[in-house]
């Protein structure tokens, strides 16, 4: 049988060896987790997984619900066929706003084809704060591409940018001052053509490619 990414949020006590016990029943029928999430800690966990699964859901579903410390046991449909393709838009206030309009368009036009892609924002400021963002969003599950919107950007941000491209994350850069722009995989000079190309370029119901392009600053 092949296996099927399945979702399961577990309502169950708060305290060490929950999570142990819960992923040894998965293991025992044979789930590959995908991804986990404790959503609330107290004064009970609600933890959500994502699972590769090669028996039926109800078998592990009733499984689970014996385990002495869950109260509640969900199948549910994962975050990747709901919300699907993230992408992530971090900088300043105006151009975010700027980049999020072209990218919710875009993503809606792509959407109503049978594509899930969601738009996720955050205005921030300082050269720290948005290094520390950049390195997080290769952390985010389903991030998959990294609009930097800004008016000026580098150092330690440059080096965040390296880093995460080097995990396989798409970066688009404003074509801004400083030297994020050379870093990044393409730079886009309009925010709102900006927020469309990174939603062209993830979504599979687009014919656009990064590597197909013979420039890589418009």
């Amino acid at each position: 049988m092949n296996a099927e990414r399945i979702g399961v949020v577990v309502l169950a006590r708060s305290g060490p060896g929950v999570l142990h016990e819960l992923t040894g029943v998965i293991a025992r029928h044979h789930g590959d987790i995908a991804s986990v999430e404790i959503i609330e800690q107290h004064p009970e966990s609600r933890i959500y997984f994502e699972i590769d699964l090669p028996v039926s859901p109800g078998v592990l579903q009733t499984d689970l619900e014996k385990l002495a410390g869950v109260r509640e046991v969900g199948v549910v449909k994962t975050l990747q066929k709901i919300y699907g393709k993230r992408i992530i838009i971090v900088g300043g206030g105006a151009q975010v706003g700027q980049v999020a309009i072209g990218a919710i368009s875009e993503a809606d036009r792509h959407n109503i084809r049978g594509e899930h892609i969601s738009v996720d924002t955050i205005p921030l400021v300082g050269e720290q704060p948005l290094a520390d963002a950049v390195r997080a969003v290769a952390r985010l599950p389903r991030a998959r591409a990294l609009v930097l919107a800004g008016s000026l950007m580098g150092g330690e941000i440059e080096k965040a940018v390296r880093e995460v491209r080097r995990q396989g994350l798409l970066v688009i850069s404003l074509n801004m001052a400083g030297s994020v722009p050379e870093a990044a995989d393409l730079v886009v000079t309009d925010p709102v053509q900006a927020g469309v190309m990174a939603v062209m370029a993830v979504a599979d119901t687009a014919k656009f490619t990064v590597d197909r392009l013979s420039r890589r600053v418009f």
